[in-house]
């Protein structure tokens, strides 16, 4: 049984341990918030984890494995950096760093302090994304992938008021591309891998994070163009064309539903299969398999780094800096 704490007493972090639970493959040892408040409401739901608002103490308890991390991105790097130190595995939310220079630092900690490193993007490991990138064969030469996850932010609204939330926040190092347009990324890098260039566009808000916005990747004789926001809604799915047949993905980053259209018919065949309907689940079963090998899986690893490079890139041609990666880039000018 892998004896879990978590960092963060959110909706997201509830939906992870629920998830771990049910795997049968975990226990809730610990939790932290920054208030202790916060902690006891959120362990009321599980069996009696120990509760910290310390991260130093918290380090050094003997009584968890693993720490799931869902705290705000800037905090992702330090926070995972401090516990795999401590010699505690890590699962950490995407992203999992605010740069890639910071990526980078975390794997080698990793390696350094023989711990696991795991980023939770759940969609990888989801059956129904499964079965899309195994379908990709079935349609002939790729020639084009339409990725797109836009959804108007509950948070917008106290933007527009005149607050700055978090999600609109460069200092917690967030913005679309970074938070659901990561999905969007992210599943274009398991599905076909690193891009030969990237070219991106944004909308940018007064606070200085991108609201929206639009990125080409190219590839080998086709180009993968994504779209993200989090000021408008969207009900188009995503779709990948190929020169026999299109597979349409319904919300890509939960992989809701799964078809297919074989060239020269208009019907559709449904090749979704039955999924757990919290989508956490499979993510922590992948971490759970790694954890018995104690061993990370390579391709994983790989992904992230790709993730992280290309996310730093999109920023820097939209303009979106954050105060950890000033010294990494300039503005676009």
């Amino acid at each position: 049984m892998i004896r879990l704490a978590i960092i963060g007493t959110n909706w997201i972090t509830d939906q992870f341990v629920e998830a771990a639970l049910k795997t049968g493959e975990y226990q809730l040892s610990a939790v932290y918030s920054r208030s202790l408040e916060s902690a006891e409401q959120f362990a009321e739901k599980y069996a009696s984890p120990v509760l910290f608002d310390d991260l130093d103490l918290m380090a050094t308890s003997p009584l968890f494995d693993v720490v799931y991390i869902a705290s705000p991105n800037v905090l992702h790097c330090p926070q995972a950096m401090q516990m795999m130190k401590a010699g505690k595995h890590v699962i950490v939310e995407k992203p999992m760093a605010s740069n890639l220079t910071m990526a980078k630092q975390m794997f080698k900690v990793a390696e350094e302090s023989n711990v696991l490193l795991f980023e939770a993007f759940m969609s990888a490991h989801i059956p129904n994304f499964k079965r899309l990138k195994d379908e990709l064969s079935s349609i002939g030469q790729i020639r084009k992938g339409f990725i797109t996850y836009c959804q108007y932010s509950s948070r917008y609204p106290k933007y527009l008021a005149g607050e700055n939330p978090n999600t609109f926040n460069p200092e917690f190092a967030n913005g679309s591309i970074m938070d659901i347009g990561f999905y969007c990324l992210s599943s274009a890098i398991e599905l076909f891998g690193e891009p030969k260039s990237v070219k991106a566009t944004a909308q940018l808000l007064d606070s200085g994070v991108d609201g929206s916005g639009s990125v080409v990747l190219e590839y080998d004789g086709f180009e993968v163009v994504l779209q993200h926001s989090k000021t408008s809604d969207s009900y188009l799915p995503s779709e990948i064309q190929g020169e026999e047949g299109v597979l349409l993905m319904e919300m890509i980053s939960t992989a809701k539903k799964l078809t297919k259209f074989t060239r020269g018919s208009d019907i559709g065949i449904d090749l979704s299969v039955k999924q757990e309907p919290n989508p956490m689940y499979y993510e922590a079963l992948e971490f759970a398999s790694q954890f018995k090998q104690q061993s990370m899986n390579s391709s994983c690893t790989q992904r992230s780094l790709i993730v992280a490079k290309l996310l730093e890139e999109i920023r820097r041609q939209t303009g979106v800096v954050f105060p950890t990666d000033k010294n990494n880039f300039a503005k676009k000018k």
